[in-house]
């Protein structure tokens, strides 16, 4: 498709850090007025109600707007797909570029918004960079066949992904300008860490137009990032403020920062630096035309950026140590390797009757367990929170339990909340995992988060281990986790599970439980693939209930290997079928004892009774 024709304007390129521009506000909070709830695409509107997100557009040009932005800042496929519309990515780009073309007319320029993918990358989250590059690419060129003059990408907190980013556009309009904006949180820094100074240096090494800060902070934020970034970057600076933090006020969002307040800092932050100004979430025409106001008459201050660039932003004294042995952190950490451990997985309640599991616990720990294996709501059912029944377990019955955090339920925020709250209430030992998807389970209303996997939690663990979380900054002290993963001998892909093993133990992890055995070569050929990796493992042993639970488990449930000869020797057991399944956990524990570091029981449907009777003869005493 060819592009849309330009107005006869001067480029974007010859204006840029020469005069002062005005940006527009927000979009989303505009079509919310015009009655367009938050669970709706806003992007999506390009095409279902083109002449609602053109009016917005004609406001902002009327307020004296230079520049609009098109309304795709969720433009991308990963964004899309939230909504099913992740085949939809051209025709809403070009859409909204158009609009935004015809709202403009001779006006203004129109820059094509591009947002975050909405999910960490790797090797923080889940996300490969290179698949966010493509989705950046596939946005791109849309905008650039709506015939956008600029291309602005923003609201970015890893600047890995806005490296990404910025390569894409690079690669698909060469010639464009681009501005890039990352957000900052109130402490003057990015959601990974980064600081203004450094992303500005960075940015401009790229070969960006201009680059600045936007969302998350009103505008004292905004202007204290501006102030850092002037000391370091060789291109334009641009802020975008939010109108404040948002209130909810009778069931609507209100953003309290005024007209009068914007005009008032428009000013500071040209005479700090910036020759773009505009505004972001809770912006209105009001405030762009009070913005136009304020920064009526002003010049870039490019005299004060020399003068500023002699000053020196002090760094921050990282408060990193090594982390102290596995050994020194919990009494299940000062066991592994050194003798064979017994851990037992107990399934939380899903109600509030905590009494029988506590007693099973309790008869566990009396029969020579050394851990109690907490799940964490197994095959996506809801039930008690694991770290609220460690702590219990840990307090009425003595024995240390082990606590499953999964990365389905909880985005990257949550998850270092929960291992902090972990620490705090006295655990110490965890098993991380990515967790079974919800649509597994009987919760259909509710949706996965995996901002993270197991690799990316893993990691997570071992920086609070050193006093930092994933960004680098302090937390204090350091955490003192024992950090446990998983894996499967009998994956289906045994090369991946393989190589993700070796990622999770470079990522930290201390020891390793495997999936449920029941054939020893299974583990013998395993364990000499991984034989140079010097972490404890567990083999993990689930005690077979029936014949019919054999079956299940063969065929039903993926990367389990139920050897045909037990699965028939369970049939002929019968009615004893509990009890076979015990003598057969019990003879393949006598088989691999020597070949690992202990035991991972899981009895199956809570069966402590069958937990303990495996264990009769494979306790050890320090």
């Amino acid at each position: 498709m060819n592009p849309v024709s330009a107005p006869a304007r001067p480029p974007i390129a010859e204006v840029l850090g020469r005069k002062i521009l005005v940006f527009d506000g927000a979009m989303g909070t505009m079509l919310y007025a015009e009655g367009v709830p938050f669970t709706q695409c806003f992007d999506a509107m390009n095409t279902a109600r083109p002449d609602v997100v053109k009016l917005v557009h004609m406001a902002y040009v009327s307020a004296g707007a230079d520049i609009i932005e098109t309304n795709t800042f969720g433009g991308n496929r990963f964004r899309l797909a939230e909504h099913g519309l992740e085949k939809e990515v051209a025709a809403i780009n070009r859409a909204g570029a158009r609009l935004a073309r015809e709202a403009a007319g001779d006006k203004a320029w129109v820059a094509g918004a591009v947002g975050p993918i909405g999910k960490p990358l790797s090797p923080i989250g889940v996300i490969p960079p290179e698949e966010a590059e493509e989705a950046f690419r596939e946005q791109i060129t849309a905008l650039v066949e709506g015939g956008v003059d600029l291309l602005v990408i923003e609201t970015i907190g890893d600047l890995n992904e806005m490296e990404r980013a910025v390569a894409a556009a690079q690669e698909v309009a060469p010639g464009l300008p681009v501005i890039a904006q990352m957000t900052f949180s109130e402490e003057g820094k990015t959601l990974i860490g980064n600081k203004p100074s450094e992303i500005a240096r960075r940015l401009s090494d790229l070969g960006v137009a201009a680059v600045g800060a936007n969302c998350s902070v009103g505008p004292q934020g905004i202007l204290d990032v501006i102030e850092k970034m002037a000391t370091a970057s060789r291109v334009p600076l641009v802020a975008q403020p939010n109108a404040g933090l948002p209130h909810l006020v009778g069931g609507r969002l209100l953003y309290l920062a005024t007209p009068e307040y914007f005009e008032d800092y428009a000013r500071r932050l040209v005479e700090a630096g910036a020759s773009l100004v505009g505004g972001c979430c809770g912006t209105t025409p009001e405030h762009i035309a009070a913005i136009r106001r304020g920064t009526a008459g002003l010049a870039p201050a490019t005299a004060g950026r020399v003068r500023r660039s002699a000053t020196v932003e002090v760094a921050e004294p990282e408060m990193t140590a090594p982390a102290a042995p596995a050994a020194e952190r919990s009494t299940f950490g000062s066991k592994l390797g050194r003798r064979f451990v017994i851990s037992v997985e107990i399934d939380p309640p899903r109600g509030l009757d905590l009494e029988k599991y506590l007693h099973g616990a309790l008869m566990l720990s009396r029969k020579g367990a050394d851990a109690i294996n907490i799940a964490d709501s197994p095959l996506g059912r809801a039930r008690m929170a694991p770290m609220a029944m460690g702590h219990l377990i840990e307090r009425n019955v003595g024995i240390e339990s082990i606590i499953h955090v999964c990365c389905r339920d909880r985005n990257l925020l949550a998850l270092q909340s929960e291992l902090l709250g972990a620490h705090a209430l006295g655990l110490r030992n965890l098993m991380l995992i990515t967790g079974d998807p919800v649509l597994a389970g009987d919760a259909l209303q509710a949706t996965d988060v995996f901002d993270l996997d197991s690799i990316g939690l893993i990691r997570l663990a071992a920086a609070l281990n050193k006093g930092v979380d994933l960004a680098g900054k302090s937390v204090d002290r350091p955490t003192s986790f024992v950090i446990g993963c998983a894996a499967n001998p009998t994956a289906v892909d045994i090369d991946r599970d393989i190589e993700r093993l070796r990622e999770k133990v470079e990522a930290g992890a201390d020891y390793v439980f495997t999936q449920p055995l029941y054939d020893p070569r299974d583990l013998e050929t395993y364990l000499a693939r991984v034989s140079d990796l010097k972490v404890p493992i567990c083999v993990g042993v689930l005690p077979l209930r029936n014949h019919r639970h054999s079956e299940f488990l063969h065929h039903e449930v993926p990367g389990m290997r139920v050897p045909e000869s037990i699965r028939e020797e369970m049939r002929k057991a019968g009615e004893q079928g509990a009890a076979a399944g015990v003598a057969i956990a019990r003879r393949f524990l006598t088989e691999v004892r020597s070949m690992v570091a202990g035991a991972y029981l899981m009895p199956p449907f809570n069966r402590f009774d069958m937990a303990a009777d495996v264990m009769e003869g494979f306790v050890e005493t320090d």
